[in-house]
């Protein structure tokens, strides 16, 4: 299979993946100086780079790219490594770009309010693909969110049936009320989303905590959440919190220690309680 038409098959999945390309050569190597390799996000490839030890290691280090979305240039120098040689490099060196193809990250945006309408906006500036959540069809429309990937108009449990975050899924609920949010909370965290966030006061949050834990839900999951959601920049009003939620979409997204240290319930500051605007 060629690699550039199971890129377009992937790119149809919403999968990523990572092509491996020969830039430069110095001496000789098995195959074409030109050679690419398709690794897919499962691990598997497509085509070749020349085998052997050295590209399982490019396999491993596409799959970090894949992760992280950075490109990386990996060199190999059969003086300096001869342990490498396993077919992959028959002598002298070669370098090799490794990309990443990476599918526009879901959101999903349970609550079509103002915050939600704003959060919608700036997430879209910031690259990610939206999906509306709400019962209120006034709300949830084509009107105010024409380039939403999806809308979904229906009652919580019938709407959850129609969705299904994958492992680089963000799910924040931004819903008027905290049954609807525990609601929310307790469908996203048996999901494999990467990032779950739920708006509202310490207050709130430590109920809803509280309830889930007298359901089974560990501790240790609870401490993936980032509640209250958004990063602490005073935020004052709808657009403000949108603005602090995409702000740690995105760290969440770039492995950002911001994103990483603010998981779980935290304190809330008094520039946050705006954050109960739905």
């Amino acid at each position: 299979m060629d690699v550039y038409e199971e890129i377009i098959l992937l790119r149809r999945e919403g999968r990523s993946c990572a092509l491996a390309s020969i830039i430069n050569t110095v001496g000789s190597i098995p195959g074409s100086s030109s050679a690419k390799m398709l690794v897919r996000d499962d691990g598997t490839i497509v085509g070749t780079i020349g085998g052997g030890a050295g590209e399982l290691e490019v396999i491993a280090i596409a799959r970090e790219v894949i992760k992280s979305e950075k490109p990386q240039t990996v060199s190999f120098n059969l003086t300096q490594r001869p342990g490498i040689d396993a077919g992959m490099v028959c002598g002298g060196s070669l370098d090799i770009f490794v990309e990443p193809i990476v599918p526009n990250p879901t959101l999903y945006i349970f609550g079509a309010g103002h915050t939600g309408l704003a959060t919608y906006r700036i997430a879209r500036s910031a690259g990610f693909d939206v999906v509306i959540v709400d019962e209120r069809e006034a709300f949830a429309n084509r009107e105010r969110f024409p380039d939403a990937k999806g809308i979904v108009v229906a009652e919580l449990d019938v709407a959850m049936l129609q969705l299904a975050p994958n492992p680089a899924a963000y799910v924040v609920s931004l819903t008027p009320g905290h049954l609807t949010d525990m609601r929310v909370l307790r469908w996203a965290l048996g999901t494999p989303a990467r990032y779950v966030g739920m708006m509202g006061s310490r207050r709130k949050v430590t109920g809803i905590f509280q309830e889930l834990q007298k359901e089974g839900v560990t501790p240790e999951r609870l401490a993936d959440v980032h509640a209250p959601i958004g990063l602490e920049i005073g935020a004052d009003n709808p657009e403000e919190i949108a603005i602090s939620v995409v702000a740690e979409l995105i760290a969440c997204r770039r492995h950002c220690a911001a994103a990483l240290s603010r998981r779980g319930l935290r304190p809330e500051p008094e520039e946050n309680k705006p954050h109960k605007i739905a």
